[in-house]
């Protein structure tokens, strides 16, 4: 906690003195033209200016909310192009909020990034359980945050092939980025969607972890093979009758995964 405050000491100071350098440098940047906006959740009133600060100079709009209330209403008005959220907010914390956008079909594919102080591996894992894109912990460094959220927009990005694929009972349309599981239609992060579909256009093919990251995630510095592991629980949470004993998507001992058509 010490080295935390040193840190926003640090920063808070930083920002106060470059505040007016970064305003003019995020009003070039918006004449080149426009980015996706980025709904930041912070109660700390001078980490939410630093990041808004940072984000501003890189380009994107930057929407700050002390609490998770009215977020879902404002982001069903408007549509955010990223959501970026502390853990320990007062109210509905970070975790309440995710879990409220991944049951949202309208705001489910928008990627989440968690920026908290919680470090530990377990509260890694169950932000990613719960759908987040990134996991940055707190201190962090304003051009990692940065980098960090252009390299999961990038992911979003990159176009899908536009051909559907069926596999079983498994219907993907990337056209539509729409899954449906005998006849159901089902919802997915677009992280999932993208690994699901790459699993199905490679049916019977073993994929390590480090290939997956590669192929579907492709910015692989801040992501981890520990990743591939809860996307591909939350996969089978979705797709397979009985999770624990897969029909599609299995795990290949000492290697990876496969994807299989049921016989």
């Amino acid at each position: 906690m010490r080295a935390i405050k040193a840190w926003h000491e640090h920063f808070s100071a930083v920002y106060r003195r470059f505040s007016r350098v970064g305003q003019s440098l995020a009003a070039h940047q918006y004449n080149k033209g426009v980015k996706p906006s980025i709904f930041v959740v912070e109660d700390d009133p001078d980490i939410a200016r630093l990041v808004r600060h940072h984000l501003e100079g890189a380009g994107f709009g930057v929407r700050l909310f002390s609490t998770a209330l009215g977020v879902l209403s404002d982001a069903a008005h408007q549509k955010p192009g990223l959501f970026l959220l502390d853990i320990m907010v007062p109210g509905m914390d970070g975790l309440d909020l995710c879990r409220r956008i991944r049951q949202d079909p309208a705001l489910a594919p928008m990627p989440v990034i968690f920026l908290t102080a919680k470090s530990a591996e377990a509260d890694r894992v169950l932000g990613l359980e719960l759908g987040a894109d990134d996991y940055i912990v707190k201190p962090f460094s304003p051009r990692e945050l940065v980098a960090r959220v252009k390299a999961v927009l990038r992911r979003f990005e990159r176009p899908l092939s536009p051909t559907p694929v069926r596999v079983g009972e498994i219907e993907i349309d990337p056209a539509s980025m729409t899954l449906n599981v005998g006849g159901q239609a089902v919802t997915t992060t677009a992280t999932e969607f993208r690994l699901l579909e790459y699993f199905a256009r490679h049916t019977g093919r073993v994929f390590t972890r480090d290939q997956l990251l590669d192929s579907v995630w492709r910015d692989t510095a801040f992501v981890t093979p520990r990743s591939v592991d809860v996307y591909v629980r939350r996969i089978r949470e979705k797709i397979e009758p009985d999770p624990e004993n897969p029909r599609y998507l299995k795990t290949v001992r000492g290697t990876g995964y496969r994807f299989e058509a049921p016989k």
